[in-house]
């Protein structure tokens, strides 16, 4: 049976209509959150529809310095803890997503 994505496309189509963030807003946060997927195709996809909608390469690369120091302080974060998790005795459970 083929996927059917009815539902995202319909839950998509609701948020996007809100009032509250303006059209350029709205672009910004969907290149945001592709960027930090990493989809390459949506990224791109992305830029082309922001330039469209009259957002300027200036702007774009704004967003992608604040996109990439948020990554990459997420980053840091996470292998702080790791550190730190490795450190501490007793080992705590992963579970069965990262166990060997």
């Amino acid at each position: 049976m083929a996927y059917d994505d009815a539902l995202v496309r319909e839950y998509l189509r609701k948020a996007h209509e809100t009032s509250l963030l303006s059209e350029c807003e709205k672009h910004l946060v969907g290149l945001a959150v592709s960027m930090t997927r990493g989809c390459q195709v949506c990224t791109r996809n992305r830029i082309e529809k922001a330039r469209s909608a009259g957002i300027g390469d200036d702007v774009l690369n704004a967003l992608v310095g604040i996109v990439s120091a948020v990554n990459a302080g997420v980053s840091a974060a996470t292998a702080r803890e790791g550190f730190r998790l490795a450190d501490a005795a007793p080992q705590e459970a992963c579970g069965e997503l990262c166990s060997p």
